[in-house]
């Protein structure tokens, strides 16, 4: 049973909490702390799977009660709740909260929230999980510019010529950072030549996850018996598939989170490559042998795939949750719950039309959609759209 932590500093909160949840206490156990330190008090006691927190309390706040959370239980999902007035006291929560909601929040979000959180952590905790990542060894670390560029965007007095300052340090990570500012992912109006411009234009957050995939791009390098072309091959789908992302009909809000999962939707590939090369061409063979995705075969072999691979990679480097979660599910969508055509969903369909353009550049059909996704495509209610999709992908990688 999932255990669940509420607090807040008021006791009328936590009441009204309690009530709106009483449905799930079959399900869940939940307990509901009175401010900061009585939470961490009932975390000694056990530590909870998800904790969410007002923002606004007096003593400790959220964000310094999570940042507590982060450090001493880690594995714990944390959400903060805080109000619309309260969105500049809310940015000292973007380091340590996985997930921000609005109050008032009603029942159905929260629990949808909390159920996508559980899923996640059930996810990339699963012993097969950690019996690949242990075979795969030490996994590599971030460079010290990204470890910079992370310290100063999570500071509120940063400046754009700081942040700009810092990636310029490291030319590598500099040019690959304006080649993916001026891709087709962005659309910017004009073409941007600085990096002062990029983090004006795109802000900090965004630039860094950037950073974060030039990264990754960069220390993965592929066993010396796998064939270059493979891991470009890699990157091009991504590109790729990261232009059509950006393409899709997606709130604004939810568009730069998205381009960022599907530019490395697939780093778990990466991974094998360089890490279990004999993996990741066995999973090959096998793809081609029984003519499956090669998703399918991975999991035949290894008991998991290179999407949860690469999430709990990513999960550990800091990319923000909602994009971590839409890379562990970017080829079984359906495993969650959906509200609308968010991240998750919008990676999965970039990804299913991009392999669609590789294979049919001249024009794919319905009857060329496998069995499984026209049924994830149903269940999504997907399916009718599909066309429509189709069409802004080709144009999107032209």
């Amino acid at each position: 049973m999932k255990r669940i932590l509420f607090v807040d500093d008021e006791s009328r909160v936590l009441d009204g909490l309690r009530r709106m949840l009483y449905a799930q206490r079959q399900r869940w156990e939940m307990e509901f702390a009175l401010g900061g330190e009585a939470a961490l008090e009932a975390c000694e006691k056990g530590a909870f799977d998800v904790v969410v927190s007002d923002m606004r309390m007096p003593g400790m706040d959220g964000a310094t009660l999570l940042g507590h959370i982060r450090d001493r239980y880690p594995s714990s999902a944390r959400v903060i709740l805080s109000g619309f007035s309260e969105a500049a006291l809310a940015t000292k929560a973007v380091p340590v909260a996985h997930r921000f909601l609005a109050k008032p929040c009603n029942a159905t979000v929260l629990q949808s929230i909390i159920e996508r959180l559980c899923a996640l952590q059930d996810l990339l905790y699963s012993q097969e999980l950690r019996k690949i990542v242990g075979t795969i060894g030490q996994l590599p670390s971030l460079s010290i510019t990204y470890t910079s560029l992370t310290q100063a965007v999570r500071d509120p007095d940063a400046s754009v010529d700081k942040v700009a300052d810092i990636i310029k340090q490291d030319m590598g990570m500099a040019a690959k950072v304006l080649q993916l500012v001026n891709s087709a992912f962005f659309g910017l109006a004009q073409r941007v030549t600085t990096l002062e411009a990029a983090v004006g234009y795109l802000g900090m957050e965004t630039i860094k996850n950037l950073a974060l995939a030039s990264e990754a791009f960069r220390v993965f390098v592929p066993h010396p018996h796998i064939p270059l072309s493979e891991c470009e091959a890699i990157q091009r789908h991504a590109h790729r598939a990261a232009a059509i992302a950006a393409a899709l009909p997606l709130e604004p809000a939810h568009r730069d989170a998205t381009v960022v999962a599907a530019l490395l939707h697939d780093v778990g590939s990466l991974i094998l490559a360089g890490k279990m090369p004999d993996a990741f061409c066995e999973a090959r063979k096998l793809a081609a042998e029984r003519g499956c995705k090669l998703f399918e075969a991975e999991e035949e072999l290894l008991g998991t795939s290179h999407a949860e691979i690469g999430a709990y990679l990513l999960g550990l480097w800091g990319l923000p949750n909602v994009a971590v979660e839409a890379i562990a599910h970017h080829h079984h969508p359906d495993r969650i719950v959906h509200s609308g055509f968010d991240c998750t969903v919008a990676v999965y369909v970039a990804d299913l039309l991009e392999e669609e353009l590789e294979a049919h550049p001249h024009g794919a059909t319905e009857q060329g959609i496998s069995e499984p996704d026209r049924t994830c495509l149903e269940t999504l209610g997907l399916l009718p759209r599909i066309s429509e999709f189709r069409e802004l992908a080709a144009q999107a990688c032209v």
